[in-house]
């Protein structure tokens, strides 16, 4: 079977009991409002069941700023959304064309409308590896075709694999599979060699992403550009900024993180670094200890973990490490080093602010802005925020920019 955005339940979207309460039997999605070029924007946000294509199309065309919604507005049902989305096709509709486009354009739109509905729980989409905009035609694609949307993906054989080329060949998704069943029944040994490559290619590729994708996806998606990209049997809003790749957080865990916007696409492992509406590093609360309105206490705590990661890799003692360790290894013992020193520093901290509460004036210190020179990012604990408390109102220093390996 081709790899699908899966299956969502029609109600599964619907966020919490007010929501359920004003639009009952309705899937509902909360908004978030970001200031994007200036511009105050909203963005479509979803929970673990929510309807990603359709969220992936709307966010671009409400980034491209091409569909507008009301001012504050809250909240919006899987309805409104194909509301939306409706009117746009048909205002989008060209104007000055030939009898022979019109009736084509007419045909393509009668195609979309006949599947507009599956937007709302899954695409069926059919890879081909030897490019990052090659799909196997299926009536869905013809929506992006329609909305002038480009559709992305990166998983993509790798040339100087010569097995995995031979193997895969022009394959689809779809067309593998069955030839990775009917090698595997051969008794002819070359085939079954292919059929071994073939299904070898799968499994080391199962996050549908690899590094000559990531590479080739890089040089193909345009600065600036809006699009659609597909992955893990998932369509996301995606970007490139300054020769990135960032994909639009729309995870409804975020709601109120209004400095946590992108999160960078830089290798096939999916731990990027989360960023603001300006492509800045911006670490997420923790999740435990989330408090709204404190925003720049993150920040605090970043610079000092930055400083604290200057130092330890100041510290590391190189003619310690094992000869012939692997890349991986390396960068393990590291982080769990660096894991260590930030606990012992968070410690410290600790026992200082409960020395200087301890006092009859307690006397509130800023943290020393620390330069991102590093080119890793901070561990998680790194990141962990602390209980907020009362700063002085000095103007907002210059944020890090977001650093990408």
């Amino acid at each position: 079977a081709a790899p699908l955005c899966g299956e969502e339940d029609a109600d599964a979207g619907a966020q919490g009991p007010a929501a359920k309460e004003r639009f009952p039997g309705q899937s509902v999605y909360h908004i978030k409002w970001i200031r994007w070029k200036d511009e105050s924007t909203p963005v479509i946000t979803q929970n673990e069941n929510g309807p990603c294509p359709l969220l992936a199309i709307l966010n671009v065309l409400l980034l491209a700023w091409k569909v507008k919604l009301p001012p504050m507005m809250e909240i919006i049902t899987a309805e409104q959304l194909m509301e939306y989305l409706g009117d746009y096709m048909l205002d989008a509709k060209p104007k000055e064309i030939s009898e022979i486009q019109r009736l084509n354009y007419e045909q393509n739109m009668s195609d979309a409308m006949a599947i507009l509905h599956k937007l709302q729980t899954g695409l069926d989409v059919n890879v081909k590896f030897s490019g990052v905009r090659v799909f196997e035609y299926t009536p869905e694609c013809v929506v992006f075709d329609l909305l002038d949307i480009p559709l992305y993906h990166g998983w993509l054989v790798d040339p100087q694999t010569d097995d995995a080329v031979k193997a895969v060949g022009n394959c689809s998704y779809n067309q593998l599979v069955e030839k990775i069943i009917l090698c595997k029944q051969s008794d002819d040994s070359q085939l079954a060699s292919e059929g071994f490559a073939a299904e070898q290619f799968l499994n080391s590729t199962a996050t549908q992403l690899t590094y000559h994708g990531l590479c080739e996806l890089t040089a193909a998606v345009q600065e600036g550009e809006l699009c659609v990209f597909f992955r893990n049997n998932h369509f996301s809003t995606m970007t490139k900024h300054q020769g990135q790749l960032y994909l639009l957080v729309t995870d409804q865990g975020f709601l109120t993180e209004e400095k946590v916007v992108w999160e960078s696409l830089h290798n096939v492992d999916g731990d990027g670094n989360f960023c603001d509406s300006d492509f800045h590093l911006r670490p997420p609360s923790d999740p435990d200890t989330v408090y709204k309105g404190q925003q720049d206490q993150i920040d605090q705590d970043y610079l000092m973990a930055l400083s604290l990661q200057e130092q330890q890799n100041q510290e590391v003692n190189w003619e310690q490490i094992p000869e012939g360790i692997s890349d991986l290894e390396l960068a393990k013992k590291l982080q769990e080093e660096e894991d260590r020193r930030a606990s012992q520093f968070y410690q410290e901290q600790e026992h200082a602010a409960a020395a200087a509460a301890a006092s009859a004036q307690p006397q509130q210190g800023q943290p020393a802005e620390a330069s991102p020179s590093s080119g890793r990012q901070p561990a998680i604990s790194d990141r962990k925020r602390k209980e907020p408390r009362e700063k002085d109102k000095e103007k907002e220093k210059e944020k890090p920019s977001c650093v990408i390996l």
